[in-house]
């Protein structure tokens, strides 16, 4: 589940951000996963409230977004086109695959499939500047997704998860529509308005973001407590192959489109980490608790496995640079 779109410059809010996102972050979230799982009734009771914590990280995202973001799509259509589709056909793809290979039970299948069906994970800006790459591709192709969320989430659920459960379609999009791209919007004409003063606090909307999914994932993991110890496992399998998979295909894609190493470490990035913030609260409210339960453990693992990859495909661009 990811924080957060952080936009990672070289400075100290920057580095501050790219900290939080490859080592707090994880780390609090997965301590908000144990504090629910050991007291779940004091979460229970706020699964309701799942949307309005979404649509605060997504005010966040609104907060960090300038009009300079969309430009960056008309400069480079090509790769931010390809970034869009490997996105929404890889994960999606993956997702129903995996879901069928492992014979999941219903509730996991269908959360397993959403996650896929999710836009771009918000810390992958941040995980892609770590790796030496294409920062400016990997904000446009985050960007765009989550606008295109309310279009091309539910129809894609629809199709792929509607074998397993039945998919309300229609009310999916106008909760997309209220939790993520409405905030979005608020916080983007919030930064053009008022865009000094929220200069000042760009440093710590990682810290809100963080807080306010750790808090998801604390009500997702008491929804489903009863059920955790037998399906723990098997979630974890699921997610380590869709997320590992996803980074893989998404490098490949850009490397087959010749994009170029550092674009190609963006693609990966954008395909194989999920906005799991976006697929947690959807589960919630048109499936089950159980449903999240795979976006809960995709949010810990992709932030993981995101930070190993970022580290190991910077020392290769440095190793690089050097011969």
């Amino acid at each position: 589940m990811q924080t957060e779109q952080l936009i990672p410059q070289p400075t100290d809010t920057g580095n501050r951000a790219a900290r939080l996102a490859v080592t707090v972050f994880p780390v609090l979230v997965l301590a908000a996963g144990g504090i629910g799982l050991a007291l779940p009734d004091a979460f229970v009771s706020w699964k309701t409230n799942v949307p309005y914590l979404l649509g605060v990280v997504m005010f966040c995202m609104g907060l960090t977004m300038t009009p300079h973001d969309f430009k960056g799509v008309a400069k480079r259509p090509w790769a931010v086109g390809l970034g869009l589709v490997a996105h929404y056909v890889i994960m999606p793809g993956l997702g129903w695959l995996i879901a069928n290979a492992l014979d999941l039970p219903p509730q996991l299948a269908a959360g397993v499939i959403l996650v896929g069906c999710a836009p771009s994970g918000t810390a992958s800006n941040v995980v892609t500047y770590l790796a030496r790459g294409d920062v400016a591709l990997s904000v446009s192709v985050a960007t765009v997704s989550t606008v295109l969320a309310p279009l091309v989430t539910p129809p894609l659920t629809l199709l792929l998860a509607g074998e397993f459960l039945p998919v309300d379609a229609g009310s999916m999009v106008t909760d997309i529509l209220k939790t993520v791209l409405l905030p979005v919007i608020a916080g983007l004409v919030v930064r053009l308005v008022l865009g000094r003063y929220v200069d000042r606090v760009l440093g710590f909307l990682p810290w809100l973001s963080a807080l306010t999914i750790a808090v998801i994932v604390a009500v997702v993991v008491a929804g489903s407590a009863t059920a955790i110890k037998s399906a723990a496992g098997l979630v974890l399998l699921a997610v380590v192959l869709h997320n590992g998979l996803g980074l893989a295909l998404g490098y490949g894609a850009g490397k087959l489109a010749r994009l170029g190493a550092p674009a190609s470490r963006a693609m990966a990035f954008e395909v194989g980490m999920q906005n799991s913030g976006l697929a947690a609260s959807l589960a919630t409210a048109h499936f089950s608790p159980l449903a999240a339960l795979p976006a809960a453990v995709f949010s810990v693992w992709h932030n993981v496995s995101g930070a190993l990859v970022a580290a190991w495909m910077s020392y290769r661009a440095r190793r690089a640079e050097q011969a």
